[in-house]
């Protein structure tokens, strides 16, 4: 498995379609069209999706494909009665839609619909309400995201064969960057993860393929001043010695 700490991360994003639980932060730059469908929430629909299992069901709907109450309720360690409910409420919101011509009255199947969910806006920020509503999908996607990354970096050498941790790539890359220049690099790597993708996906499911997870992380670090590792910092001034001390 590689791991390289200083070149550019060559994990790709999601495709923005059944991948992308949420698509947090800005859209695409002004004057440039998304790469891939972008869904903006609104304040009702935010509402309804605040609930963790209710983010939960997407994920594995992202991760899996379609499913039944029964089948997400076995992953998700939870009644089917509980699931059926909350697939209900996010069909309200077209968060998710019934599968058509497969299952029955008795075993309905649902999946996501294509495209991306973006559930930050200056919009939604205005309200404390909407606000933490955002917040809570946000923790309870990243958590998700985390859990199944750990998961993988504890258990992956022991669980997969060869090819598969060869195949696998955890990259971090660091910079200095504007707002500008991180949003040109991260529109053009979401958008090239996208392209590339698509064409993959154009060849049909091949034998041996299994669920795989990919993410894309582009954000400023917080905790340090913007100035910290810039090479055109003002040195500090000088300090004034301090008056010697005479004892008497």
């Amino acid at each position: 498995m590689k791991n390289p700490s200083e070149t550019a991360a060559a994990a790709l994003p999601g495709d923005g379609a059944t991948e992308a639980l949420a698509a947090s932060g800005q859209a695409a730059p002004a004057g440039q069209e998304p790469a891939f469908p972008v869904r903006q929430v609104d304040t009702v629909s935010l509402k309804a999706l605040a609930h963790p299992l209710r983010v939960q069901i997407l994920e594995m709907l992202s991760r899996y494909g379609a499913q039944t109450a029964c089948s997400l309720g076995e992953l998700l360690n939870e009644s089917s009665g509980s699931t059926s409910y909350h697939l209900r409420q996010l069909a309200k919101h077209d968060f998710v839609r019934e599968v058509e011509g497969k299952g029955t009255a008795r075993e309905r199947w649902w999946e996501r619909p294509r495209g991306a969910i973006q559930i930050t806006s200056p919009e939604l920020a205005t309200s404390p309400a909407t606000e933490e509503a955002s917040r809570l999908v946000t923790r309870e996607f990243e958590h998700s995201r985390q859990a199944v990354l750990a998961d993988f970096m504890a258990h992956g050498s022991e669980s997969l064969e060869a090819e598969w941790l060869h195949a696998a790539l955890i990259s971090t890359a660091n910079a200095r960057l504007t707002a500008d220049q991180l949003a040109r690099y991260a529109s053009a790597l979401e958008a090239y993860g996208h392209r590339l993708l698509e064409d993959i996906r154009s060849e049909g499911e091949q034998e041996g393929a299994r669920p795989v997870q990919i993410h894309l992380n582009a954000f400023p670090i917080l905790g340090v001043p913007a100035s910290a590792g810039s090479r055109n910092r003002a040195p500090r001034a000088a300090q004034p010695p301090s008056p010697e001390r005479k004892e008497p």
